[in-house]
């Protein structure tokens, strides 16, 4: 019989984990199943480009992964029973009703990832934009295309993702007043050189920063801030970090505070080692102790892990573990600028940065490289190895460092 494992969610660890999987381990030993909403893959870290109006090119599944083995489910997750090993898809809009579809698995991939946080702001959820993943994104492309010249737009939120968005918005619509409202100072967390390279950006892109800006309160014209004072905003977007999908939270996995699921240094779940997670769904420990931050550098890593420790104790082979520390933080500032800020393992600024023209091509490589590697999990050809025994059933060792 196939040992069954199913992937919840096919961003860039859920694709990774898939076909890293599918790459290592015997066809005939196992069915893995990738479970995804939509039927192609999103570069998320592209969202801000496609809300700006740029064309991203389509990724559809069946070719990424055609001749590998790796089965799709589309649809879109709404149970997981780890007690009863099963996970409950509801079929895609426009199937038939009543079309749901109940899947056991011996090894569960728990890669469902994280949506926009809308910090329980009032009015944040009614009137404010998200560009966490591509539904909202276009919903906010199809509102900004519809702004007449000199309308303003507030980007709510001052890390990689906002100024990101900022940016973006601004160079492509330099006939809008665009605003960047943050809690702190304008980049902050840089170095010297990289912050005073966004200050320049953002002066010739004409973006007015509001720093020491706490915003309290949304409205369909305008954003309210801690002091009273009102900016005005026919278009807010919102960035202030990333919230985990809800449905570990409702299952009785360990998770954290924030929901994430409490994994070891091998991404196998503490409390139940049959179901690994991976990406930003999972607590995971990393150079200094400190828990990996939400992003594309960190979560790709631990489906590498995660996917070559599942093989190893399948196969009976020795656990490896991959190394995870960050390098730097690539922030695209249009699509002629960029920064690159060099950072400690543990993500710590470090003196160092690349900015310019140099840096925006450097952020593209990136990019496309991300993608790339999800259809290419494995660089070099690997010998599929032959299931020996089934998942092992010890408890998983206590929550260790990544790196």
């Amino acid at each position: 019989m196939q040992h069954r494992i199913v992937v919840l969610g096919a961003g860039y660890t859920g694709a990774t984990a898939a076909g890293r999987l599918a790459r290592r381990l015997h066809r005939e030993d196992v069915a893995i199943t990738l479970v995804n909403a939509e039927p192609d893959f999103v570069e998320r870290v592209r969202m801000h480009q496609l809300a700006a109006g740029q064309d991203l090119a389509p990724r559809p599944f069946d070719e990424m992964f055609e001749g590998t083995g790796v089965a799709l489910k589309q649809g879109k997750v709404t149970t997981v029973d780890v007690d009863r090993r099963t996970v409950t898809v509801a079929a895609p809009e426009g199937a038939r009703q009543g079309a749901d579809e109940v899947l056991p698995y011996d090894t569960l991939v728990y890669a469902l990832g994280s949506g926009w946080n809308d910090q329980g702001v009032p009015g944040t959820a009614e009137h404010a934009h998200d560009i966490a993943g591509r539904p909202g994104a276009l919903r906010l492309r199809e509102r900004l295309a519809g702004l007449a010249a000199g309308e303003s737009v507030v980007v709510v939120g001052g890390g990689l993702t906002g100024v990101e968005a900022a940016t973006e918005i601004a160079e492509s619509r330099p006939d809008l007043d665009v605003a960047l409202a943050v809690r702190g100072g304008l980049g902050d967390w840089l170095s010297p050189k990289g912050g005073g390279h966004l200050r320049k950006t953002f002066d010739r892109l004409g973006i007015t920063v509001h720093e020491d800006t706490a915003v309290t309160g949304v409205d369909a014209d305008r954003v309210t801030t801690a002091d009273g004072t009102t900016l005005p905003a026919a278009v807010t977007v919102w960035t202030t970090g990333f919230a985990v999908h809800p449905i570990a939270r409702a299952t009785t996995l360990e998770v954290s505070g924030t929901g994430q699921i409490v994994v070891d240094r091998t991404m196998r779940s503490v409390s139940h080692p049959d179901v690994y997670a991976v990406g930003d769904a999972a607590l995971a420990m990393g150079p200094g102790d400190k828990p990996l931050r939400m992003s594309c550098a960190s979560g790709v890593p631990s489906a590498w892990q995660a996917a070559d420790a599942i093989a190893a104790r399948l196969t009976g082979g020795k656990v490896p573990t991959v190394p995870v520390r960050y390098l730097n933080q690539c922030i695209s500032l249009g699509r002629k600028d960029g920064l690159i800020q060099y950072v400690t393992a543990d993500d710590r600024a470090k003196s160092a940065a690349l900015t310019g023209r140099l840096a925006a091509f450097y952020k593209e490589i990136i990019c496309k490289g991300a993608a790339w590697g999800v259809a290419h999990p494995v660089l070099l050809p690997v010998r599929r190895r032959r299931v020996v025994r089934e998942t092992v059933v010890p408890e998983a060792s206590p929550v260790g460092t990544a790196a």
